[in-house]
């Protein structure tokens, strides 16, 4: 998660617990939904979406580590709090229940193509978006960043 929810405890020198708390609970999140591809704060309603012209994936990389400096400078007080886990129902979403349930992420990410495959049939648009979203999660997850 390129370390944006990591702070090292003597920069925080004098500072209340609050504010150690703040910075130490929330987390980078990476959220892919119909309506929504980017980064989120676990926290508050902070994102960063993916600009949508964005392809090359040494251009996603660096959005990557951008979207992760901007998470580490937000102040959470700052926007809306988060009411409740971030909404993702996405493709990306599907692979990392899948993951957590102890598959491999080259397998979940297959599982979840043939699962979208029988759900969506007749909707090729839909099984090339999930494609293009499993290969994104895939080398995100090379990457370290998720």
């Amino acid at each position: 998660m390129l370390g944006a929810g990591v702070v090292d405890l003597m920069e925080l020198g004098g500072t209340n617990h609050q504010n150690l708390r703040e910075k130490t609970a929330r987390e980078l999140l990476w959220t892919s939904h119909r309506t929504f591809q980017g980064w989120t704060c676990s926290q508050c309603e902070w994102n960063y979406p993916v600009p949508e012209l964005l392809t090359d994936a040494d251009a996603k990389t660096a959005f990557d580590r951008l979207a992760a400096s901007k998470f580490k400078d937000h102040k959470c007080s700052e926007h809306a709090a988060r009411l409740g886990p971030a909404l993702d129902e996405g493709f990306s979403s599907k692979i990392r229940k899948l993951i957590l349930q102890g598959f491999k992420p080259k397998d979940a990410v297959e599982l979840m193509l043939q699962d979208v495959a029988l759900e969506y049939r007749g909707q090729p648009k839909v099984l090339e978006q999930a494609k293009a979203e499993a290969e994104d999660f895939l080398r995100r997850m090379r990457a370290g960043v998720i």
